[in-house]
């Protein structure tokens, strides 16, 4: 497992642009981490990479946010007001569940088996002065999009973002 620590909310958008960088394709990604930890950040990171101008909006109350992108649909959800995974079905969620759309899908615990199965998890966690921010793959499209994602920010240099590799080895980005 690969972990970030991700010093600020520039840093996390810039994480966010490598990661679109690393996507050739649809995916979908489950993002886990507590309120405030910095998802939809994440998110709107990965938006500007992919060229994304406009305002991106966290949907903690529209539950969904769709986005043009060049080449894909790309759709954010935030399930955290889910009561149960039925709920998803007004959403429309298996409309959305093509293997050509980006999907990033925050609380995803509380979408059950409702929900297009994960190619990527990404966990974010709050430390004292920073955020940890790890990921694994779960699918094989889950490990070409990880490995790409981690070559892409080994070619970055940012003040604010380390990636520690496995438990002891740091590289500093």
């Amino acid at each position: 497992m690969k972990v970030f620590t991700v010093a600020d909310a520039a840093a996390m958008d810039t994480l966010g642009e490598t990661l679109a960088r690393a996507m050739e394709g649809g995916a979908v990604v489950y993002l886990r981490g507590e309120l405030g930890a910095g998802k939809t950040t994440l998110v709107r990171g990965v938006l500007r990479g992919l060229g994304y101008v406009g305002r991106v909006r966290s949907p903690t109350y529209t539950l969904v946010e769709g986005y043009e992108t060049p080449g894909h649909g790309f759709y954010h959800l935030d399930l955290y007001r889910i009561a149960v995974p039925e709920e998803l079905e007004f959403l429309g969620v298996r409309e959305l569940d093509d293997p050509a759309h980006r999907i990033f899908i925050e609380w995803p615990e509380r979408g059950g088996e409702a929900l297009p199965e994960a190619d990527l998890e990404i966990r974010i966690q709050v430390r004292e002065q920073a955020r940890s921010v790890s990921f694994q793959a779960l699918s094989e499209r889950g490990r070409q999009l990880a490995a790409a994602w981690e070559s892409h920010t080994h070619a970055l240099r940012r003040p604010g973002i380390r990636l520690q590799v496995g438990d002891d080895s740091n590289v500093t980005l």
